[in-house]
């Protein structure tokens, strides 16, 4: 399939943001033995197009490591091939081909008072002539530090109203509901944005998601470099690989692009790395009364965030 000129544009993007995510990761300024290096997996696919994976994880993966982030990964993908049955739910696919191209990350730290974060930016078309955005950012968190939550949204806030007036709004309140899992009645963090099915031909709407991806460092490496030197309990752990189980709940059973991979013969590797190493699912688990944690669990419930009195 013949790729448009703004795919191309797109894809010069996110390459030159993955990259500069990846440096600043590689960077990060803390007290620590550094965040670790990035391996390089340059991959193609059968169907067409390919990608590059970067993940950054300890040849043996511990918690005792003293590294940042227990993984990390940060993905460009540029993919072609037939549209197929129920590829998507949400919009009538026109054509019989489609490309797809974005950059994708997930940070999953080994210090259980650094959030865990996600970041998604996309772009999609099809040889019909169809084509949209997509995308957001999502924060984590595992302990009770609502003026990192007030930060992150009022950053995430900025990039979205300047890029379309007004827009922060209503991509906050799809973020909470986008990433609520369900059976649970509980989000898998406190939200961000979310945003899909963007009209492609429209300049704000390209505008808006190169804000996004460029807002990722900002919003996000501060709250890092200030929490990473905090001490922490074993129970903080404990927590920690609860809340990732809830992460793989979601992920499995109600994520779009995980679901939309796997349907459309994507790899698996890929997809799949943003999967923490370490969690757990015990039964009727619930946090120690009148504690941190306790608190923590009130914040994974939509909150007006701009406005909340710290």
């Amino acid at each position: 399939m013949k790729q448009s000129t703004q795919f191309k544009t797109f894809e010069n993007f996110v390459k030159k943001l993955q990259n500069k995510i990846c440096y600043a990761l590689e960077n990060i300024n803390v007290e620590q033995d550094g965040a670790g290096k990035f391996i390089e997996d340059r991959w193609l696919r059968p169907e067409g197009g390919g990608g590059i994976t970067r993940v950054m994880q300890p040849e043996k993966s511990s918690f005792a490591v003293s590294t940042i982030f227990e993984k990390a990964a940060v993905n460009f993908s540029n993919v072609t091939g037939p549209i197929i049955p129920g590829m998507t739910k949400a919009v009538e696919m026109e054509g019989d081909e489609f490309s797809a191209c974005g950059c994708s990350l997930i940070l999953h730290p080994t210090h259980p008072k650094v959030p865990t974060v996600h970041m998604n930016i996309r772009y999609f078309e099809t040889n019909a002539g169809q084509s949209w955005y997509g995308g957001g950012i999502d924060l984590t968190p595992f302990y009770p530090y609502p003026e990192d939550f007030v930060f992150f949204h009022k950053t995430l806030a900025k990039a979205c109203n300047k890029a379309i007036p007004n827009s922060y709004a209503p991509f906050k309140t799809w973020c909470d509901e986008y990433f609520t899992i369900k059976h649970r009645n509980e989000m898998r963090g406190i939200g961000g944005v979310f945003f899909d099915y963007l009209d492609g031909t429209d300049k704000a709407n390209f505008k808006l998601t190169k804000s996004v991806g460029n807002a990722f460092l900002k919003a996000y490496l501060p709250i890092v470099e200030n929490r990473s030197q905090e001490s922490y309990t074993s129970y903080d752990m404990e927590f920690m690989k609860i809340r990732r189980g809830r992460y793989i709940e979601f992920n499995l059973v109600y994520d779009r692009g995980t679901l939309f991979g796997l349907k459309s013969n994507a790899r698996a590797e890929s997809i799949l790395c943003s999967m923490p190493p370490y969690a757990d699912f015990i039964y009727n688990w619930t946090p120690k009364m009148d504690g941190p944690h306790q608190e923590m669990i009130q914040y994974y419930q939509p909150k007006d965030w701009l406005t909340l009195d710290l």
